[in-house]
């Protein structure tokens, strides 16, 4: 125990980094709160009807379905080329 005027003693490691930890999941949590909001905010912004041109004819859909129909797509094509380019590695 320390005594009047002594420093506290350091706590364990163990309680240090649980410290950094925590501070780095309240950034974390933060930081999906920002962009919760953000893409919240875009989809509000975004719910104007666009024509879509199909191969075959055409049809109207809100804006943000159309982006997040494209993200999906993105991502599922840069998914299956990069488990393509992995196995000619191998």
């Amino acid at each position: 125990m320390a005594g009047p005027g002594e420093p506290p003693p350091n706590p364990p490691k163990q309680e240090r980094a649980g410290d950094e930890r925590s501070r780095r999941e309240r950034a974390r949590t933060a930081a999906m709160v920002v962009l919760a909001i953000l893409i919240t905010v875009f989809a509000v912004r975004n719910l104007n009807e666009v024509k879509v041109h199909w191969i075959f004819g055409s049809s109207k859909a809100p804006l943000i379905i159309v982006i997040v129909v494209s993200l999906l797509v993105g991502i599922v094509l840069t998914y299956i080329a990069e488990r393509r380019s992995g196995r000619k590695r191998r």
